[in-house]
């Protein structure tokens, strides 16, 4: 008996193609277009297809972030649908991938998949990359994997991945630890488990989360600003190790004073943060003020994370706990 998908569509480049007036490329492909690109797929899986949206990934905003989760809940709650896959625009797919995975306490595999090159080019990877992700859904190996990114014939685990470069089709990498797998002959080969996750029941996220990128010479000015503007996170994607310029202290006391956490990751594309360097500003010097340390996560999932935790509790010191299981 062959197994039932749910496929969702919200747009990016799988779904575009070149318009001939403005030679720029634009959302045009209806879902129809989009899966007929695969052959042969009515002898593998039934396919429930749900068009949500058209939208490139800049356009996906944390509201519409959320509908996608609750969507893709009530998709895996059915007894008939054996997993989910979303279409989704590689921009900000990691940062829907890291939402999904913290939010969903499922079973089933739930698949982000996207294309680098648009249905006007030659070689537009769309079907292939929709083809593996198929493959990775039927497979009974790919059940408790949580949620999943898979491009170029690679699984990623969604709190491992990053797009790493604007063009190639390989962009999407997990730096620090590798793929979880690959696709092969449409059969997915697991080589290793994904690090320990977490998993958190809210219904909504604190969207006032600001992000840092901290650079030589960096005052407490953006802080301030925040700080004023009653926003309730800061992530800060620091220098190296995790160590910021001695001008940022004012803005980090009177932040962590005011109860508002301060999350300290790297601006490095590889390895973590952690509390060495003990001169003013450095990692120990904000671990002693109260700073959480945020692993080996770039910005952008420390931030999805954050505003995840503030629905959870707002005492810095369990959002402490919670953020650093694993560091």
């Amino acid at each position: 008996m062959k197994k039932k998908l749910a496929i969702i569509l919200t747009g990016g480049t799988i779904s575009m193609k070149t318009d001939p007036k403005s030679h720029a490329v634009i959302p045009a492909i209806n879902s129809d277009e989009v899966i007929n690109t695969i052959k042969n797929i009515e002898a593998l899986a039934d396919l429930e297809i749900i068009n949500y949206a058209n939208l490139p990934s800049p356009h996906i905003n944390l509201k519409i972030m959320m509908d996608i989760f609750r969507l893709t809940k009530i998709q895996l709650a059915k007894d008939d649908i054996s997993g989910v896959i979303i279409t989704h625009g590689t921009d900000t797919l990691e940062e829907t991938a890291y939402l999904l995975d913290l939010l969903l306490d499922t079973q089933k595999p739930v698949i982000l998949v996207g294309a680098m090159r648009n249905f006007s080019e030659l070689g537009y990877d769309g079907s292939s990359n929709l083809s593996a992700a198929i493959c990775t859904a039927l497979s009974e190996n790919s059940w408790n994997k949580g949620v999943l990114v898979v491009m170029n014939n690679e699984v990623n685990a969604a709190s491992e991945v990053t797009k790493t470069n604007t063009l190639s089709l390989d962009t999407f990498k997990s730096p620090n630890f590798g793929p979880l797998g690959i696709v092969d002959n449409d059969e997915v080969i697991y080589y290793r488990n994904k690090l320990q996750r977490q998993n958190f029941t809210v219904n909504e996220i604190e969207e006032k989360v600001g992000l840092i990128k901290a650079v030589a010479g960096l005052d407490s000015s953006i802080l301030d600003f925040y700080i004023e503007s009653n926003y309730k996170g800061i992530v800060i994607e620091a220098l190296g190790r995790g160590n910021l310029p001695p001008e940022m202290l004012p803005g980090i006391k009177k932040a962590l004073q005011k109860n508002i956490p301060i999350v300290i990751v790297s601006r490095c594309p590889k390895g973590r943060v952690l509390y060495t360097y003990g001169y003013a500003g450095g990692g120990k010097n904000l671990r002693d003020l109260g700073a959480i340390f945020g692993g080996n996560l770039p910005g952008q999932k420390a931030r999805i994370k954050l505003m995840v935790l503030l629905k959870v509790t707002n005492d810095l010191n369990e959002l402490k706990n919670l953020f650093e299981v694993n560091l």
